[in-house]
């Protein structure tokens, strides 16, 4: 039932995203905060208590009326987590095995995707100490490095989301994106890196909101090998409680990562560290594996996960700006190269 990533949908609220700069269609520069975004996204805990802001980054309009044609629907509920008539829990509930912390960070921004970048977590990662890397992953920093595999165990809420409904190349430019593409030469370098400063090199195309549970469990090689062949040949489903609370227990994993909710919330996290507690021999400990069927607890859970935190993001180039074939592969030309160069050096 759950292979090496373990998706169950549940539904998708739909409404307005209240952030001034997260608007569809908008332009923003991926340059200027590579290897920070985490800065101007509220995608992990911050050390901060104004939790009213989510999307800080600076945008610009690129196309008119871009909003106008976007499309903004729920997906169909689902009861698979709790095996019952109704679902109590209006989002989604996965699990995915990671064999180093490159994939552990891959898999925490899965739902982010940047045309034409290859690692788009490394531009919310790349300026991360292991210090910062153990802090948002809520492990301590000497899992960090060695030879360590890790459990991702994510449970998120979805409140709003928004897709654009017209592709880029159909809709029309605003007068000064227009003016300032007609400035761009091809063979000239700076004529691009002058339109991204001005306007962006992509532009937001989705994304969604609200806020998650996650919890990342550290175990040695041999061991996450057997417990990742075991739930991939028997599925969850499968397993008695026990067996499940022994596989995610310290009789099994070297390290249990503490239970940090994305947007930083404390009071959503000390609601966590009280009813999550797990009692198994002589261990007590927190675990998002106590969520599975306690229709309860998830009920609860739903109503106290807000609209805090980014949970999706998809960017996609501003090349459609360019109808001139000749420009618009000039454009790739050179931003190809400025990703290369960012992806190498940060």
């Amino acid at each position: 039932m759950w292979g090496r990533a373990m998706l169950m949908v549940v539904a998708v609220a739909v409404a307005s995203c209240s952030d001034e700069q997260l608007h569809l269609g908008r332009g923003i520069n991926l340059f200027s905060r590579y290897g920070y975004l985490s800065i101007s996204m509220r995608v992990v805990p911050r050390n901060d208590t104004d939790l009213e802001w989510i999307f800080r980054e600076p945008t610009v309009d690129i196309f008119r009326s871009a909003m106008n044609t976007s499309l903004q629907t729920p997906l169909q509920a689902s009861t698979e987590m709790t095996n019952s008539a109704s679902p109590v829990f209006h989002g989604d509930f996965h699990m995915e095995f990671c064999d180093n912390l490159r994939q552990l960070l891959q898999a925490y921004f899965r739902d982010f995707t940047f045309e034409r970048l290859d690692k788009p977590w490394r531009a919310f990662t790349a300026s991360w100490s292991r210090a910062a890397v153990a802090r948002h992953l809520g492990i301590r920093s000497s899992y960090v490095t060695g030879q360590h595999c890790y459990v991702l165990v994510r449970v998120s809420r979805h409140r709003e989301s928004a897709k654009l409904g017209t592709a880029s190349k159909d809709l029309e430019l605003d007068e000064a994106v227009e003016q300032e593409v007609d400035n761009v030469q091809v063979g000239n370098a700076a004529s691009v890196i002058e339109f991204v400063r001005n306007f962006g090199s992509d532009s937001i195309a989705s994304y969604a909101t609200g806020n998650s549970l996650y919890q990342v469990f550290v175990y040695n090689p041999p061991i996450y090998r057997s417990i990742k062949d075991r739930l991939r040949t028997q599925g969850v489903s499968n397993l008695s409680n026990v067996e499940l609370a022994s596989l995610f227990s310290p009789w099994s994993a070297e390290h249990i990562g503490e239970i940090q909710a994305a947007s930083g919330n404390a009071t959503v996290e000390e609601w966590a560290t009280e009813n999550l507690r797990i009692h198994f021999y002589l261990f007590t400990y927190t675990s998002l594996l106590k969520l599975h069927q306690n229709g309860n607890l998830l009920r609860k859970l739903d109503s106290l996960l807000g609209n805090e935190a980014l949970l999706q993001l998809n960017l996609r180039m501003l090349s459609p700006a360019f109808k001139d074939s000749i420009k618009q592969q000039w454009f790739h030309e050179v931003i190809d190269n400025y990703l290369k160069l960012w992806e190498v050096n940060m």
